[in-house]
């Protein structure tokens, strides 16, 4: 058998490429956009591609179902209750995928129908001989998170409660991948960082006995327990998570590989003040704090780059990068992973730009954890709910990041904003934001809570 997990750290999500080697015939599972690393590899261990399998349609990212198919001729695959708008088979619960000459024969995977994080939801168990009793592993999906399980509030179903969805994430844990032997290895779609859960472990796969042991949410309790417990202290949702999920169920365009235009600065201000172009800057954090172009957005490639911009900027907004030179074209890709292609093009070395241009160059306003406060300061703390409720400053108002473009109108502009996140690193997204909203006199706090409590 060949058996290769890709996992993308920016978006913490795991993709598979499973192939019986005897065969070549192959199965490409929850694949991102950008496709040539699976195509790769396909040909270099000689195996041919036939199906592309999604466990659900995603939200958090854009999946590369489409691009495969064009590129490979393989079918897509969903669980039943998919519904699509181009043509997909539907995986029944209980089907077997041989990937043998015959059926019953070879590297052969068993389609497990577990609604609960969706209605479609399905995991897929791998055998790499069908007599095997144990088997290989479990791509759980978001179903079953090394630590964790898949939220049931995410994508809830027309007609469906969060809490009737937990109960139907209870209900496939229980009666599907329990009862699992416990050496069976689990490979979930996502890791740490995911906004698809709220404890995801940086390891990135694990087996159904430690899962059974170490879970939080895999405990004894009763259903109502569980439906309580995973309902509650979730991370708030980013804003692109309904049009990615949108995307991925009724289609979306081919993945452009066109190369990024580079524009001068009277072209951004031009894309900004006539296109209404959002001019993001994904420089390092203590570049942009130095000095940044005014009205810039920020969110840096070496954080959570796609997520962060996709929380502040909205779905089909015109965008102008201002990378460090050599890292637009990265960029402008990872935009393009959530579904975001409507880049205009690039400010070739913005640092060089603001020295000849000092009059559009700004500095970021940040405070030491120890300073002193304006009387009339309105303190908004941007961490997710979980990170407040451990401890907050006294008086802060709890605004998740990526639910600030929409309660912008709970602020008053014209009072002093400071902000804090964990770290510091949320702080400067949400500080742009508000500058870039029309907001004079923001701050946010250097090192923040972290450094607060530390103080």
């Amino acid at each position: 058998m060949h058996f290769a997990q890709y996992y993308l750290d920016c978006l913490s999500q795991a993709s598979y490429l499973i192939g019986d080697e005897t065969t070549g015939r192959a199965v490409l599972v929850d694949p991102r956009r950008d496709i040539d690393d699976y195509l790769r590899d396909a040909d270099a261990a000689g195996l041919r591609i036939e199906l592309v399998v999604e466990t659900h349609i995603h939200a958090d990212f854009l999946s590369g179902h489409l691009e495969l198919a064009r590129a490979t001729g393989a079918a897509i695959a969903f669980g039943e209750a998919a519904e699509t708008g181009y043509p997909i088979r539907r995986l029944r619960d209980g089907e077997r995928l041989s990937l043998g000459a015959r059926d019953g024969e070879g590297v052969t995977l068993t389609v497990l129908a577990t609604p609960g994080h969706t209605m479609e939801s399905i995991c897929l168990v791998v055998h790499e001989h069908p007599a095997d009793e144990v088997p290989f592993g479990v791509l759980t999906g978001d179903t079953l998170f090394v630590g964790d399980v898949g939220r049931p509030d995410l994508l809830s179903a027309a007609g469906h409660s969060p809490q009737e969805m937990a109960a139907r994430l209870h209900h496939s844990l229980h009666t599907k991948l329990l009862p699992l032997p416990d050496a069976t290895r689990v490979f979930p779609a996502h890791g740490a960082g995911s906004a698809c859960g709220r404890n995801l472990s940086t390891e990135t796969s694990s087996t159904i006995g430690d899962q059974r042991r170490l879970n939080y949410a895999l405990q004894p309790m009763s259903q109502d327990a569980f439906v309580r417990l995973v309902t509650a202290g979730q991370p708030a949702t980013p804003g692109y998570f309904a049009h990615d999920a949108a995307l991925n169920r009724d289609g979306h365009p081919l993945l452009d590989p066109a190369p990024l235009p580079a524009l001068n600065l009277d072209e951004v201000l031009a894309a900004r003040d006539r296109q209404g172009a959002v001019l993001l800057d994904c420089r390092p954090l203590a570049v942009y704090t130095g000095a940044h172009l005014a009205g810039s957005l920020h969110t840096s490639l070496d954080t959570r780059f796609a997520e962060y911009a996709g929380s502040v900027v909205a779905p089909g907004t015109p965008i102008v990068l201002l990378a460090e030179p050599g890292t637009e074209e990265e960029a402008r890709l990872r935009l393009a992973r959530i579904g975001y292609d409507h880049v205009l093009g690039h400010l070739p070395d913005p640092a060089a730009v603001l020295d000849r241009a000092p009059a559009l160059a700004r500095r970021s306003h940040r405070i030491r954890s120890g300073a002193e406060l304006p009387a009339d300061a309105q303190v908004v703390d941007v961490r997710n709910p979980a990170e407040y409720e451990e401890g907050a400053l006294p008086g802060a108002r709890s605004i998740p990041l990526a639910t600030l473009p929409d309660r912008l109108a709970e602020l008053d502009p014209a009072r002093p904003v400071v902000l804090y996140c964990r770290s510091g690193n949320r702080s400067v997204i949400a500080a742009a934001l508000l500058e870039e909203r029309g907001f004079e006199d923001v701050c946010d706090v250097l090192g923040g809570f972290e450094a607060l409590a530390a103080a």
